[in-house]
């Protein structure tokens, strides 16, 4: 299909296959702000989506890559860091030596093979931050900043890396905040509208910029961030995109105007997937989307951040598991070093859903949500659905004891074979009761974060008495 330049040429695009059935992506937040890898640590997004109190949230803000925003607020904790850290005359720009000095030790294949044994199908990398920094060398540098980007061209780099695995390769860029254009402190959700440049050059820097990385990286994802200048055509960006990469997916942070609706970015143009944050929806959606959240509470790495920030592996399966029945892509974030290093605590919690995914993966991978999301055994085990082909997978969030359970809801026909990913092969006694259908489990079931049950031919819904 050759799309136009309107809104309805560009909207008959379909969500290509490829994203559907991803599952799990990993975003890299990356950039000046690794240098002071700091932020205070005043708990997750979610907790501030849940009092609405934006003010406490910006003054405080966990956000390692809002530095640079964070520091320029009178009294707050980033600004008291940095001018104990490196005193009052020590500009953010002047990061950039110590960063560009950094990153020559990076491996971007040790990166990537880390995330194929993941077994995330794809990537987004931050090109550009709010901080305006950029992660390429440019044919448009910034005017404002001499030298004001990595002398390694560390997206071509990655990019390289991760499709010579088989993944595929999205990037991020900030449209709708640079603080090099715009240098509005943002105290306030209120605040970012304001901040948004609209001037010409901007327009123009922000367009350039996202032409050259479809042109030179040929990127399968367009991740923006926050909003977009009101004077662009998006249309036209997004018809020649889809015509030069088919398969490409845009988010719906291109907004023309900043909007949150129950904590989620609204857009008011065309979007092929919605972005929820440190959040997720509770429903399955008709409209593809994807969560994104960092392992701790900071995309970018923050060095103060220990165990009891980061979410542990237990958590962090049942949340793409519950994610995935619902329509939906994990993006998880992880923030590395200055030079490249990703910490212990985040390598852990990586490996450690890779472990689980390696046998348990069918029940996630090139899978469709079922009739319903979410389940319960009679004895209070949580259950989430997927399915594929002719096979249903009921995933149990907890380990069950030993002995039978049972799944409320559900019939099986005479035929099914109910097998347990990851076990012996051996297929699992069963039988329908009026509770529902009845598993009898090992006696030695390994504690595992969850359990994903392979039940051939799907069962049916039980109808109520």
């Amino acid at each position: 299909m050759f799309y136009q330049p309107t809104r309805e040429s560009v909207q008959a695009h379909p969500v290509p296959d490829w994203f559907h059935n991803a599952k799990l992506g990993i975003f890299v937040h990356w950039g000046l702000y690794a240098v002071p890898a700091y932020a205070p640590i005043a708990g997750e997004l979610s907790e501030i989506l849940a009092s609405g109190d934006w003010a406490a949230w910006f003054a405080n803000n966990p956000y390692a890559e809002w530095y640079m925003n964070s520091y320029r607020i009178e009294g707050s904790a980033t600004q008291q860091f940095h001018r104990a850290a490196y005193g009052a005359n020590f500009t953010y720009a002047d990061f950039a030596p110590r960063f560009n000095h950094a990153v020559r030790a990076w491996d971007p294949d040790a990166w990537a093979s880390l995330f194929q044994q993941v077994g995330a199908r794809y990537v987004v990398l931050t090109t550009k931050h709010h901080d305006g920094f950029l992660l390429w060398p440019s044919r448009q540098p910034n005017p404002f900043y001499p030298h004001y980007h990595a002398e390694r061209d560390l997206v071509g780099d990655l990019t390289a890396a991760v499709r010579s695995r088989g993944m595929q390769m999205g990037l991020y860029y900030s449209g709708g905040l640079d603080w090099t254009f715009n240098t509005k402190v943002i105290q306030d959700i209120a605040d970012i509208p304001a901040g948004v440049p609209q001037t010409p050059d901007y327009v123009a820097y922000a367009n350039g910029h996202w032409r050259e990385l479809i042109d030179r990286y040929e990127t399968a994802i367009l991740w923006n961030d926050i909003a977009y200048p009101t004077a662009t055509n998006l249309n036209e960006l997004f018809a020649d995109y889809y015509n030069k990469i088919p398969h490409g997916v845009v988010n719906n942070r291109f907004a023309q105007r900043f909007a949150l609706e129950e904590g989620h970015q609204v857009s008011d143009n065309h979007f092929d997937f919605e972005t929820p944050e440190y959040t997720s929806f509770s429903e399955i959606r008709t409209k593809k989307w994807e969560s994104c959240r960092g392992i701790g509470a900071s995309f970018g790495f923050n060095h103060i951040e220990g165990p009891e920030q980061y979410q542990t592996v237990e958590n962090l399966v049942r949340l793409l598991v519950d994610i995935v029945s619902k329509n939906g892509n994990l993006l998880l974030n992880i923030g590395p070093t200055a030079d490249g290093e990703i910490s212990e605590l985040q390598r852990q919690r990586l490996e450690g859903l890779g472990i689980w995914l390696r046998a348990n993966g069918e029940a996630i991978f090139d899978t469709q949500p079922w009739a319903h999301a979410e389940g319960v055994t009679t004895d209070g085990i949580p259950v989430r659905f997927t399915q594929k082909h002719d096979a249903l997978y009921a995933t149990l969030l907890e380990t069950p004891p030993p002995g039978a359970l049972t799944i409320a809801g559900l019939r099986a026909a005479p035929e099914t074979e109910v097998h347990l990913l990851g076990g012996s092969g051996q297929p699992l006694a069963w039988a329908n009761t009026d509770a529902g259908l009845r598993i009898t489990m090992s006696d030695d079931l390994a504690t595992a974060p969850a359990h994903a049950l392979r039940l051939t031919p799907k069962p049916s819904l039980q109808q109520p008495a």
